[in-house]
């Protein structure tokens, strides 16, 4: 008899229960992680006894959180149902709150887009920003068809860093009131789920070890180019976050700017590259992205703008390699789109600051980044909700 199985013929009643539910995570767990599977298979891999296992499964699929999704014949024996976790058991939401794309998205609980929308932000204050959030989250679960009261948890991304003592975000400069005291109160209370705040480069972090690039990764910084600069470190699928939260915010380190001291912010960033660009003689309506276009067109200032990106981004990595030693940097944000221009001049540059030379590579998410790190947080916890909810009901 399995060793599990004696122990739940002699604990009380409240243990029984707890090895119950641990029973049932236990092949929740297997069959996320490694797909669907029978009762023989899964009492194999488990080491639990099929008696177990199959009263187990029935838990589960009466809790609506496993379902049979097919069957397997072997070449001797009876045919064998499969299992599988059923993805519409509740629902996670992302949010990446940028200063100029909103984006959120709709995953189940097998970590599938069901329903998202991209839309331009134009606010210019807390209430606007809210009402924006608000509307477009509620907008996506609604075009999702699914029930809001199965959407189970929710995950925001946004520059600066969460106060959880005094619920605010600090440090988002670039989204006016932000910051007001109340505000995620409110957007809680309106959305009507739980809802964490996490910054976005460190969403944009695990968002690349669990989607892109960093997955093989020991230990790799993520830089987040954009409006502002960040940075996210996930060490050994972990994000490394500080003592209170601030790690990764390379945006306040000193720049030597031209007339006075300026942030590294200041220096690498979009605006960075815009303001570049005009120093060496392009004009009009400028953006990052229209310099990059220009550069690839060997406009001679533009390509002047990108090479002197390139040598702040190598600042940056520089200081990141020294502090962290990480095997892996990855370049992503709205300017991670022309990484394709900017890796030269920053390998070439680094070479010239620092014998620290880790790898540096594109994010393969570019700009679905921090949403998809959102998901990915959200769904952890989610997954957590939904099998406690629904196994209580049970």
């Amino acid at each position: 008899m399995p060793a599990s199985d004696a122990i739940e013929q002699h604990e009380q009643p409240w243990s029984r229960q707890r090895l119950r539910s641990a029973n049932e995570r236990l092949l929740l767990d297997r069959l996320r992680d490694h797909g669907a599977a029978s009762r023989a298979q899964l009492a194999r891999e488990t080491g639990l006894s099929k008696p177990t296992v199959s009263s187990a499964l029935a838990s589960l699929e009466a809790a609506g959180l496993v379902h049979e999704v097919g069957t397997h014949a072997p070449e001797r024996g009876r045919v064998a149902v499969l299992y599988a976790p059923d993805p519409a058991a509740g629902y996670a939401l992302g949010i990446d709150m940028g200063r100029s794309w909103l984006r959120v998205a709709l995953a189940d609980l097998d970590g599938t887009v069901v329903a998202r929308s991209d839309v331009r932000n134009p606010a210019r204050g807390a209430d606007a920003l809210t009402d924006l959030l608000v509307g477009t989250a509620r907008q996506v679960v609604a075009n999702s068809g699914v029930d809001p009261a199965q959407v189970a948890h929710g995950v925001v991304g946004t520059p600066g860093v969460y106060d959880e003592k005094q619920r605010r975000v600090r440090y988002a400069m670039h989204l006016p009131g932000w910051g007001r005291a109340g505000l995620l109160d409110r957007l809680r209370a309106e959305l009507g789920i739980p809802l964490e705040v996490h910054n976005d480069a460190n969403l944009a972090a695990l968002g690349e070890y669990t989607f892109g690039v960093g997955a093989s990764s020991r230990l790799f910084a993520y830089i987040l180019i954009g409006t502002g600069l960040g940075m996210g470190v996930v060490s050994e699928g972990r994000l490394f976050t500080g003592a209170h939260g601030l790690a990764g915010e390379i945006g306040f380190l000193p720049w030597p700017g031209q007339l006075k001291p300026e942030r590294l912010e200041d220096a690498v960033s979009g605006v960075a590259v815009v303001e570049a660009a005009r120093r060496f003689g392009m004009s009009g309506q400028l953006t990052a992205k229209a310099v990059f276009d220009a550069a690839r067109q060997g406009n001679e200032a533009a390509v002047k703008a990108v090479h002197l990106e390139g040598e702040r981004i190598a600042h940056t990595v520089a200081a990141a390699a020294a502090v962290l030693d990480p095997d892996l940097v990855v370049l992503g944000g709205g300017v991670g789109h022309s990484v394709d221009l900017l890796l030269r001049p920053v390998r070439e540059h680094l070479r010239t600051l620092t014998p620290l030379r880790p790898k540096i590579a594109p994010s393969r998410l570019g700009e679905d980044a921090v949403l998809l790190g959102a998901v990915a947080t959200a769904l952890g916890t989610a997954r957590e909700m939904v099998f406690e909810h629904r196994t209580a009901v049970s």
